[in-house]
């Protein structure tokens, strides 16, 4: 399958590297708004075409599968644009601003029978599956609490300070603590407490989250754009615990019992940056005329979009063009 990418920056490049050691799929295209830096970017990664403007790429009839990689805010035109053009969308989370344009593009992408899926990595990684299948087995009991925590000292990046790009700490970083809980103790929430660090320039740079479950259990969320931390899940049982070492590229997972002695370690399998398993889900779901993919379907991007929207609700954050 022929991938073309929308964009040019760090996370593209990670995907342009990835596609390049996968099979059955090519780095066909890239777009970027700089003509001379989409050359730069197919040289670098031996991508067929480089286009100077996206809407050229998007003409393109061979490019099949159009992964996004620009800014939180650019997501839901640039979705909008590719289904426009009958393309097959991969789009980096967080999936938009908000909860009201995801439908609304999800919504478009259903009617156009086309797949449009988010590219929230830890949704698609074996890993998931072998930790569910951990807690599933009683080996730690019954689990009752969570924790989860991801920070890196980024908020001098202009894509996390400024508003207009919808910065912040929450939909870069935040999207995948509460992906954590999600993954492990589901969506069946019945309240939500957190606390939040404004900068001066109106976004959240970090913030501490509680999610309390109907049938008692609780997640503790924390993430950061200030400081850099240990990334690591922790799942607590009534006869042990398991702890996650980086909970947005699985590494691996250590079995505690009950007097907090380990049991055993599950190693990550073998891979090659992480992005392999959302495109190759990606592909098999365009193959069987899919809209969505099994990993991530359009009612978990739109979940994980509402409970972020009730978070800046509660902080008085809006970006400036909600």
């Amino acid at each position: 399958m022929k991938i073309g990418i929308l964009g040019a920056g760090g996370i593209a490049r990670t995907m342009a590297r990835t596609l390049n050691e996968m099979k059955d799929v090519k780095l066909y295209a890239v777009a970027s708004r700089s003509q001379e830096k989409a050359y730069q970017f197919a040289a670098e990664f031996q991508a067929v075409k480089a286009y100077g403007s996206y809407e050229a790429m998007l003409q393109d009839k061979e490019v099949e599968l159009v992964y996004i990689a620009t800014p939180h805010s650019h997501h839901y035109t640039h979705m909008k644009l590719c289904l426009k053009y009958g393309k097959h969308v991969l789009c980096e989370k967080s999936f938009t601003q908000n909860a009201a344009q995801a439908q609304e593009v999800l919504k478009l992408a259903e009617q156009k029978g086309l797949l449009c899926t988010e590219a929230i990595w830890p949704r698609y990684m074996p890993m998931a599956r072998v930790i569910r299948q951990i807690l599933e087995s009683g080996e730690i009991g019954a689990p009752a609490a969570l924790s989860a925590n991801l920070g890196y000292p980024i908020f001098g990046v202009e894509r996390i300070r400024r508003p207009e790009l919808a910065g912040g700490a929450l939909l870069d970083i935040g999207v995948y603590v509460l992906t954590f809980a999600s993954l492990f103790f589901g969506d069946d929430i019945s309240r939500i407490d957190s606390s939040v660090v404004m900068a001066d320039t109106g976004v959240d740079s970090q913030e501490s989250i509680t999610l309390t479950y109907r049938d008692g259990r609780i997640a503790t969320l924390y993430c950061t754009a200030q400081a850099l931390t240990d990334r690591q899940g922790v799942i607590s049982g009534s006869e042990g615990f398991l702890v996650v070492e980086n909970i947005n590229n699985f590494q691996k997972a250590d079995i505690y019992d009950h007097n907090r002695r380990l049991i055993r370690t599950v190693p990550c399998p073998p891979q090659i940056t992480g992005y392999e398993y959302e495109v190759a889900s990606a592909v098999k779901a365009i193959q069987e005329g899919k809209t969505e993919c099994p990993e991530m379907p359009h009612s978990e991007t739109l979940f994980i979009m509402r409970l972020m929207d009730s978070l800046r609700d509660q902080w008085g954050m809006k970006y400036p063009n909600e």
